[in-house]
């Protein structure tokens, strides 16, 4: 939890609170249903709630922003921008209806009223959304493919409405693809991680932004 302050300084006592109590809730959980690796429990705070929020740093989500976390797994980095944006309304879809049993879970504990969790798959989603955001769940142009239809086209935050991963490796042939789709102009944003956070864990880790908007 001294991590997360020491990066989010200005958090309130009820943001305080509800990232406090992740460590305990996810080691609960994760005792009767796996959703991070026995290796990773210990370093939660690092490897996923940090992460997860290398999001926050990069946008400040406006009051009502609609956004999808698709393959949300555990729930990031659905819960932690929950917590940190509490008037958003989020979506922690998943097609694995085990995780989504944590991610229901763990949010009601946290008295989170801005997350549903739905156990969906992409193709199935009708509503439409802001931003989508994903932690390493498909190459680039996969998640585009699947999800670019789901994205409003009229937007208000400082960002143009798109999708947001976090992604690690050499992701080279990867942003090659995606800037070779037949959708836009807008050129695609590599933000290294170690550009907002100082451990060693995320200097291989990157955030990967694109717009949709025609």
């Amino acid at each position: 939890m001294e991590l997360i302050h020491h990066y989010f300084p200005n958090l309130t006592a009820e943001q305080q609170k509800q990232f406090g109590m992740l460590q305990d809730l996810y080691t609960n959980w994760n005792e009767k249903i796996n959703v991070i690796s026995r290796k990773d429990i210990d370093f939660l705070y690092e490897k996923h709630v940090l992460h997860s929020l290398a999001i926050a740093k990069f946008i400040k989500f406006k009051p009502n922003t609609k956004i999808l976390d698709i393959g949300t797994g555990g729930g990031f980095p659905a819960i932690p921008l929950a917590i940190m944006f509490p008037e958003i309304q989020m979506v922690a879809a998943d097609s694995i209806g085990k995780k989504i049993t944590v991610v229901e879970n763990i949010s009601n504990e946290l008295g989170l009223t801005n997350i549903t969790a739905k156990n969906i798959r992409a193709e199935q989603i009708k509503d439409t959304f802001d931003f989508v955001v994903n932690r390493a769940v498909e190459t680039l142009t996969d998640i585009h493919k699947h999800t670019a239809k789901l994205i409003n086209k009229s937007w208000f935050n400082d960002e143009p409405n798109g999708i947001i991963s976090l992604k690690g490796g050499n992701l080279a042939a990867e942003i090659n693809d995606l800037k070779h789709l037949p959708y836009n102009k807008v050129k695609v944003r590599q933000i290294p991680l170690e550009k907002y956070f100082k451990e060693p864990y995320f200097e291989t880790k990157f955030l990967i932004y694109h717009s949709v908007q025609k």
